[in-house]
């Protein structure tokens, strides 16, 4: 008898050890946002960690900051590249502003987020213009900005709302500025370049500054914080990845402020890959990666295609029995039309991040926001084949006696068949372009050599994944025509040709 528990003990025991060693085996997970710099950091922490003897994934290009920071606090990443004066004024509201690193240390601690020391440099935002067009106009600081009320600005999209970007900035310097546009970080550099913006925000260790031969405007009044760049890192790892986490506070004050835009430029204008680029940093060798064209599409293709078609299949799920609900019930129905016309009127990128409080980020929060995108065309399109019925039909079909559900699978359905079909084919179109923006929150797809390639500025790399999802979408539209000629009925098919 006493030997019976032990035994049962030892059992357990052996059984959880690949458990736990698969556990221990997991790779940290280190995020980074939509920008070079980011990219370039998180590599350099990945490669870091493998030196130390920590294997160590990279989450590439995973949006802004709130998408990064609430994959922190949630546990979808491990660690991440940040900025000192984004955790002050967008982050950590209660903080002062000119807070130290060792005060921002404290407030996260409770977070259960660690930070480390300053990696070296201080990459500030800046507001910055063609040289030539500022020496023409005058303008050396921010304050001379407010004597030229006509100037057209072109901001980042997060910089626009910001608690440290435009909205402050135009309070603190009273700004007269009403022509702010919205623009990509990337794509504003060749907004003013080309004179279609007047001025637009810098990073001060972008490698585009003197590229572009812009003029970094002085902050006179001193409006902007220091941004020194730290890694954040859940505080977890401190017991499940102390290697990483000595890898990663091993980082700070190695970086200086040219290396990073040294290795900014290498990326931005000479092309070279942020692995390779990191690698040569710490002097080390890159771990080349072996995925070529055709396996990267390959790859792409199949995490593309699981999104589409599990967000597909569960909106037919839900969506046909709706339809024919509406149907049915013509007042409740109104009500179902209108609730799915609402989800498909919020922005397709808003929905995505709206997932991610939900379910974290990756291939669920992303198969969810275009499970809901799929709802509306196929309830619509089942509930207007339903509805479109000849009365006369369905009177015919009562008068043979046949009960509601006969009635509902054997001929109103075969007769709206073309018509749901129809609707979920445009949902699958629909899907398939969409998902392409899930690569914001990493899923992957097609969207992810998209990004990468407006990121560095290559055209090659946005091809890579726009051409493989129109042609998918053209797939997608083709198979379900054949589709639609198989199920919908004889009759149906030859009324439909005459």
């Amino acid at each position: 008898m006493t030997r019976a528990p032990a035994a049962w003990l030892a059992a357990c025991v052996l059984l959880l050890l690949p458990a736990l060693a698969w556990a221990q085996a997991e790779p940290v997970r280190v995020g980074s946002k939509q920008f070079t710099e980011s990219v370039i950091l998180g590599e350099i922490a990945r490669e870091s960690a493998h030196e130390a003897g920590a294997e160590a994934v990279h989450r590439r290009e995973l949006g802004g900051t709130s998408i990064l920071w609430s994959a922190l606090r949630h546990g979808d990443i491990d660690a991440y590249p940040e900025y000192t004066g984004t955790l002050t004024h967008e982050l950590l509201k209660d903080v002062a502003p000119d807070a130290d690193i060792a005060t921002l240390r404290e407030r996260l601690r409770p977070l259960g987020i660690g930070i480390t020391g300053s990696l070296g440099f201080d990459n500030s935002y800046a507001i910055g213009m063609r040289a030539d067009r500022a020496v023409q106009l005058g303008i050396r600081r921010i304050s001379d900005l407010r004597a030229h009320p006509g100037l057209r600005l072109g901001l980042s999209n997060e910089f626009m709302d910001r608690g440290d970007g435009w909205p402050g900035l135009r309070r603190h310097y009273g700004l007269p500025q009403a022509q702010v546009s919205g623009l990509d970080h990337t794509l504003s550099y060749r907004a003013v370049a080309s004179g279609a913006v007047d001025a637009i925000d810098l990073y001060g260790t972008d490698a585009e500054i003197p590229y572009y031969r812009l003029r970094t405007l002085a902050d006179d009044m001193h409006y902007f914080p220091r941004y020194e760049a730290v890694y954040l890192y859940r505080l977890a790892l401190e017991r499940s990845a102390p290697r990483f986490v000595e890898a990663l506070r091993g980082l700070a004050g190695r970086i200086g402020e040219d290396a990073m835009r040294g290795m900014n430029a290498r990326v931005k204008l000479e092309g070279a890959s942020e692995s390779a680029v990191a690698a040569d940093f710490l002097g080390v060798r890159a771990q080349a990666d072996a995925a070529g064209f055709w396996l990267r599409l390959l790859r792409r293709s199949v995490e593309h295609i699981k999104l589409v078609a599990l967000s597909l299949a569960l909106a037919v799920l839900l969506a046909v029995p709706l339809g024919i609900l509406a149907a049915r019930v013509k007042r409740l129905g109104q009500w179902v039309l209108g609730l799915v016309g609402v989800l498909q009127t919020v922005p397709s990128l808003a929905m995505f991040v709206f997932m991610i409080p939900l379910f974290g980020i990756g291939a669920w929060p992303a198969g969810a926001a275009l499970f809901f995108y799929s709802l509306l065309p196929i309830v619509r399109n089942t509930h207007a084949g339903l509805a479109g019925i000849a009365p006369e039909l369905r009177e015919s079909a009562a008068a043979l006696g046949l009960p509601p559900g006969v009635r509902l699978r054997d001929v109103e359905l075969p007769m709206a068949t073309r018509s749901i079909l129809a609707g979920i084919k445009t949902a699958a179109v629909i899907n398939v372009g969409t998902a392409t923006l899930a690569a914001l929150i990493g899923a992957g797809g097609y969207g992810q050599p998209i990004l990468t390639g407006i990121r560095l500025d290559d055209i090659g790399l946005i091809l890579e994944g726009a051409v493989p999802a129109a042609l998918l979408a053209l797939l997608v539209q083709g198979l379900f025509e054949l589709v639609e000629r198989r199920l919908t009925p004889r009759g149906l098919r030859i009324e439909a040709r005459q």
